[in-house]
């Protein structure tokens, strides 16, 4: 399903050179310094990167981060700050705020800023998969485990590593907790509904699909609502793509608990459970146009293109003319005013985030070699001539949309 999924755009940052004349005093350190500077550069070329897969996004952020750490971690014995986390300058930008960099002096917001871009990269690479023709029930797999990893490394930042920061983050950038909070949630109603694809081709329960469908609009409702008080031209787009979706699988949740009903001979609730159905439905519909007009960051995604999509619309209308036909021959239920109220619990098939650890420090990174490093030498360079670099969006690659099968697992 191409351009199934909203996208926010790469961090982009301004290159950084590690070079620290003076300060490096051993061949070791130097080292150390050169491969820093190797290693961000080739992380950031995975990024963009087609060919780029989960095994190799893994490695280049374990090479980058484990020698990271050792600006992070205290090296000496000591419960003190390591003595180099404040002398290189990290230039990002955000997501939500165009070209407008943020600037840390801090290796601690190297590593969140970067690590923010690696689950953005699975975001991605989620969607590029789940965009092929034919997606096997592997590739399947990888869309659900790339959304929950990325989940976690959101998790992880906002729960341990941005609390670090001696700078917060300001408001509406990347770092703060209502962004985090609305990518971490938005992921994880992403990886349900690849959950519920699966369950609706394997023909599963209906109970089951409905109870899915409205733990992952809640979901989707509730990353909007994180994002309520964020500047519109900011957050406007995605907002529109989160209450789409929320409305979709409203009317999913609504359409198989009317089927439900109907097994249970519930005709007459049944029916009033479908009518909330093509409403949601309609909503979603009316919602996917006002997604494409409105102006802000990010790819714009397709849904109501989308076979999936369609396909709930047939199945709605299908089902109320049944119900209705059932009802005027066999049942003669009245039909309720009001819509019946959800109270759907999902025993199974919940997305939780993967957990996100650090590699292990770098054996390059030993007390011996941290004590060669003197910060009373040279450094001051760069503090007397400060020199602006630009920092240029990420050229993204384009999403190719291929035949839609309209399913998720083929």
């Amino acid at each position: 399903m191409a351009h199934w999924f909203h996208r926010n755009p790469l961090k982009a940052t301004a290159p950084v050179s590690f070079n620290f004349y003076g300060v490096a005093g051993s061949p070791s350190a130097n080292k150390i310094c050169n491969d820093l500077r190797t290693n961000r550069a080739r992380l950031l070329e995975m990024f963009t990167d087609v060919t780029c897969n989960p095994e190799i996004m893994k490695n280049a952020t374990d090479a980058y981060f484990s020698l990271l750490q050792g600006f992070i971690t205290s090296l000496d014995g000591t419960t003190q700050e390591n003595k180099m986390r404040f002398i290189q300058n990290f230039k990002w930008t955000d997501t939500l705020q165009g070209n407008t960099p943020s600037a840390q002096q801090d290796a601690v917001f190297e590593l969140v800023s970067m690590a923010f871009n690696v689950a953005l990269w699975y975001t991605k690479f989620a969607s590029r998969l789940a965009g092929k023709e034919n997606v096997t029930e592997a590739e399947a797999k990888d869309v659900h485990r790339s959304l929950k990893v990325a989940a976690g490394i959101f998790k992880t930042l906002k729960d341990v590593h941005i609390p670090r920061l001696i700078t917060p983050a300001e408001k509406g950038r990347d770092l703060e907790p209502r962004a985090m909070d609305a990518y971490i949630i938005q992921c994880q109603a992403e990886a349900q509904e690849v959950t519920i694809a699966r369950a609706i081709e394997l023909k599963h329960n209906a109970t089951l699909i409905a109870a899915l469908a409205f733990e992952t609009a809640n979901f989707y409702q509730k990353a909007d609502h994180t994002l309520n008080t964020l500047e519109p031209e900011c957050s406007g787009k995605w907002r529109k793509y989160l209450q789409l979706k929320q409305h979709f699988y409203m009317a999913y949740a609504y359409c198989y608990n009317g089927q439900t009903l109907l097994a249970s001979d519930k005709c007459g609730e049944a029916i009033r459970s479908l009518q909330e159905a093509e409403k949601c439905y309609s909503r979603a519909e009316a919602l996917c146009k006002e997604y494409r007009q409105t102006k802000g960051p990010g790819s714009t995604a397709k849904p109501s293109e989308q076979l999936f999509f369609l396909k709930l619309g047939g199945v709605i209308k299908n089902t109320l003319e049944k119900c209705q036909r059932e009802n005027g021959f066999i049942y003669f239920h009245k039909v309720p005013a009001e819509a019946p109220q959800l109270e759907l619990k999902a025993s199974y098939g919940l997305a939780e985030p993967v957990p996100f650890e650090l590699p292990p420090l770098s054996e390059q990174c030993t007390p011996e070699v941290y004590a060669t490093f003197d910060l009373t030498k040279g450094a001051k360079n760069d503090k007397a001539k400060p020199k602006e670099e630009e920092v240029k969006p990420v050229k993204e690659p384009d999403l190719k949309p291929q035949k839609d099968t309209g399913c998720v697992i083929s």
